[in-house]
């Protein structure tokens, strides 16, 4: 596949089953999102790979911290929050590194690792699998932060869900001419 089709076709794929990306598809994988846009050449990411057993105890992570947050979590909450990485056969989770800089304020930083997670999609798409890129509260938790070797000022961007689709979303064609305006002063 061609970088433009895959820019175009790649599309969300909420039911996801094995295979996952194996680990020669993996290093591609990071190999394309080590080209996002970079400031300053920060390298302002980290990414986690989670499969096979390991999902079960990011799915414990999940589970206590939302026991926190929320203290009146039912049972059924917290079997939900458990069972989330279970929703596919890989996880990688992205965390922005955010470092003080003088000419690289946070914000870049944290779009920095959003582009990588972005070129992480793509490229898994590109070699045929399918996934989603899921935040949400856990993304924003310092327990899940801390849980996972993230510094107080890290940032997960984003939990992104990889594997093969169960079934490929349709996406209707879309006009981009509502989105996009000429300035012209």
């Amino acid at each position: 596949m061609d970088a433009i089709e895959a820019l175009v076709t790649r599309k969300s794929s909420a039911k996801l089953t094995t295979p996952a990306p194996g680990k020669e598809d993996l290093k591609i994988m990071m190999q394309a999102a080590v080209r996002a846009p970079d400031h300053c050449r920060l390298r302002p990411w980290r990414f986690i790979v989670v499969e096979g057993d390991a999902r079960e105890k990011l799915g414990g992570i999940f589970e206590e911290a939302l026991k926190a947050r929320d203290p009146d979590a039912t049972e059924a909450m917290l079997q939900k929050e458990r069972g989330k990485p279970l929703r596919a056969p890989m996880v990688i989770v992205v965390i922005a590194r955010i470092e003080e800089h003088p000419k690289v304020p946070k914000v870049e930083q944290i779009l920095s690792a959003g582009a990588a997670a972005q070129n992480i999609m793509l490229a898994a798409h590109a070699l045929g699998y399918a996934g989603i890129w899921r935040t949400g509260k856990t993304c924003f938790d310092p327990k899940v932060n801390a849980a996972l070797g993230a510094s107080e000022t890290d940032q997960i961007v984003g939990f992104l869900y990889l594997g093969t689709a169960e079934r490929m979303p349709i996406l209707p064609d879309e006009s981009v001419d509502e989105y996009v305006e000429i300035w012209d002063g």
